[in-house]
């Protein structure tokens, strides 16, 4: 009966990745040469904005929505993981034309061309925004001592339908054929570009833990930072920072993992808890794990469980990927 409604939801889940796409079906992308005429434009700025003569700095992020479309996120202090501490942001809608970008909001006008993004105000420039090409502090991190390496290139024996790209990429849709209880997991993923797809649609995946809980994998660049968003513990806790970089960029999960306990009869005595670090900033501390994600492939209970790295309809690669059990 498991095995039936894991179908149902897969099947249901790829549906709505077509059916809530902005213009129909995205086509992916997993590199840049496969992208289309808007990715070069997207990303991560940063820069100082001139408020009546004080200098405050603000991060901003460009997000491609296809055919020439784009949306952009001004974060006050800097970039998420960077100097934003939350609040208020400010967002506009732009378009691309003659090879430059164009945003107005209110009396705002802002213009990105090479890699610069320059704002008007009443005529009057006052701010020059630069892309940055943000790297996690743990990508390639080498496996310790004692490590069990799961994936590094070289062979996909380690999972059960392992298959490997011509890039040497772990493909998704792969379950280990090891078993854990107490770990910790790192995880390098890369989440495909699919700008004309929205919501759920959008490049998502998940990684779950012992086949039961699952850290939500998905294009949210720019978006709000929710439990079915990328960091998110699904249905269970959002992430304190949306840490999620742009599609095509190498992103990191670094996740420390307590088993739930049972006691002699079976019975749940403590909830699974995890830490997560997103990009290497902490995103979740000592959270408890009431539950198992719906539809996950292995229900909870005291056996140990295998690391299962979801396909949701959407290509991601997976790459550097080892456990150190405890």
């Amino acid at each position: 009966m498991r095995r039936g409604m894991q179908f149902f939801f897969t099947v249901a889940w790829m549906w709505a990745s077509v059916v809530f796409a902005a213009d129909g079906p995205s086509k992916a992308a997993l590199s840049p040469t496969e992208a289309d005429a808007d990715f070069p434009f997207q990303g991560e700025y940063v820069g100082e904005i001139n408020r009546d003569g004080q200098l405050t700095k603000f991060g901003l992020h460009i997000i491609a929505r296809g055919n020439g479309k784009f949306h952009a996120v001004a974060y006050p202090g800097g970039l998420p993981g960077e100097g934003f501490l939350g609040g208020e942001k400010i967002e506009a809608d732009g378009e691309l034309r003659n090879g430059a970008v164009e945003f107005v909001h209110d009396n705002i006008v802002s213009t990105l061309k090479d890699g610069t993004l320059t704002t008007v105000v009443d005529g009057q420039e006052v701010a020059k925004f630069t892309k940055v090409d943000r790297k996690s502090p743990t990508l390639g991190m080498k496996p310790p001592a004692g490590a069990k390496i799961l994936f590094d290139g070289t062979s996909a024996d380690a999972f059960e339908n392992g298959k490997i790209d011509p890039n040497g990429l772990l493909i998704q849709g792969v379950t280990s054929k090891d078993k854990f209880q107490n770990a910790t997991l790192h995880l390098e993923f890369l989440l495909s570009y699919m700008p004309t797809a929205t919501g759920q649609g959008r490049a998502n995946s998940g990684c779950y833990l012992q086949g039961r809980y699952e850290v939500q994998i998905l294009d949210s660049f720019g978006l709000e930072g929710k439990n079915n968003e990328c960091g998110g513990i699904y249905t269970i806790r959002d992430p304190q920072v949306n840490m999620c970089y742009p599609p095509l960029s190498w992103q990191t999960y670094d996740i420390d993992f307590t088993a739930a306990k049972y006691d002699a009869d079976g019975k749940k005595t403590a909830d699974a808890k995890m830490t997560v670090k997103h990009n290497g900033e902490v995103i979740h501390r000592d959270v408890p794990l009431p539950k198992g994600t719906t539809a996950a492939p292995v229900a909870e209970g005291p056996q140990p469980g295998p690391l299962y790295l979801q396909d949701h309809g959407n290509p991601i690669r997976f790459r550097n990927i080892w456990v150190v059990e405890k």
